[in-house]
């Protein structure tokens, strides 16, 4: 058992990494900002990342530090660029300074593949490919790189370790509700048609929340150190599938409606997850058929439907 402490433990991602790692056997303490954790059973630390002096304080005693708060939401940091820029870049710097004046034995910082957003198409990218910041293309990724560049410093300099775990495309219970799965889920509910650009072979590899999660806990092992891993999904996903999907579940008074498709829709890149299925043993286990039905119920019995 350890002492960890989950940043953004209350968010989508965070929360499932919170359930793995107490049932792990772990002690969880969450630093949020705001937003209490969603079960009563762990620490909650209310904490501006802004402010050093604060997190020195809330991670004096932890033995690892799962860094997961961050602007995600790409339009809020468009609409907000020098927030996002200072949460997810000073931000990840701070809970660095507190590891390394605490003696936490190791950060995990979530990252995102959006990092290989100007990797060149034609072959599947590992982690073994550079930035290309030419390519970035949003401040949100952009603001992610940076993160993982002050990661490898502060191990080179200050010799703090890392691990730096690169998410897919998570979904499940307790995503936000502006996401896709979830949009499409309430408008086939309320008897809205599901609306799908082009011929919907836009695709995902999506990832089932709690399999991410589990990949946490299996970080934790010493050879994970200063290593980064791919988190993604075992296949593409494709807009069409998911509105097919939740037709099947929820009945065929369901609509699909085609509409043309948008200039420069992102089609997808394929990232590959090898790395942690060897050195990790991480292989997500929910087919997207089933995590989609435990999405929907989850959705159902939230809206009263």
């Amino acid at each position: 058992m350890a002492n960890v402490v989950v940043t953004g433990g209350s968010g989508f991602i965070g929360s499932h990494v919170v359930d793995a790692l107490v049932d792990a056997g772990h002690a969880v303490t969450v630093i949020d900002h705001r937003v209490r954790p969603h079960r009563p059973d762990v620490g909650f630390e209310d904490v501006d990342l802004m402010d050093l002096s604060s997190v020195l304080a809330a991670t004096k005693d932890a033995e690892h530090i799962f860094h997961l708060a961050a602007v995600s939401n790409v339009n809020y940091a468009h609409k907000y660029p020098v927030y996002t820029t200072g949460l997810n870049v000073m931000g990840t710097a701070h809970i660095l300074e507190a590891a390394r004046i605490n003696g936490a034995r190791r950060v995990y910082l979530a990252s995102t593949v959006w990092v290989y957003n100007g990797a060149p198409n034609g072959k599947p990218v590992d982690e073994t490919v550079p930035f290309y910041l030419e390519g970035a293309g949003h401040i949100y990724t952009s603001s992610k790189m940076a993160a993982e560049m002050v990661c490898h410093n502060y191990h080179q300099l200050y010799h703090v370790p890392f691990t730096i775990l690169r998410y897919g495309i998570p979904y499940g219970p307790r995503m936000r509700e502006e996401l896709l799965i979830p949009v499409f889920i309430k408008k086939a509910l309320t008897g809205q048609p599901l609306t799908i650009s082009g011929r919907g072979e836009q695709y995902r590899n999506f990832v089932y929340v709690r399999d991410m999660a589990e990949a946490h806990v299996l970080a934790m092992k010493d050879s994970a150190a200063n290593q980064t891993y791919n988190l993604e999904g075992p296949r593409k996903v494709t807009v069409l599938e998911v509105a097919e999907g939740i037709k099947k579940l929820l009945g065929d008074q369901v609509r699909l409606e085609f509409v043309p498709a948008r200039p420069g829709d992102f089609a997808g890149k394929e990232v590959t997850a090898r790395k942690a299925h060897r050195e990790l043993e991480w292989y997500p286990t929910v087919s997207f058929e089933e995590g989609l039905k435990r999405t929907v119920d989850w959705f159902r019995r939230k809206w009263g439907h």
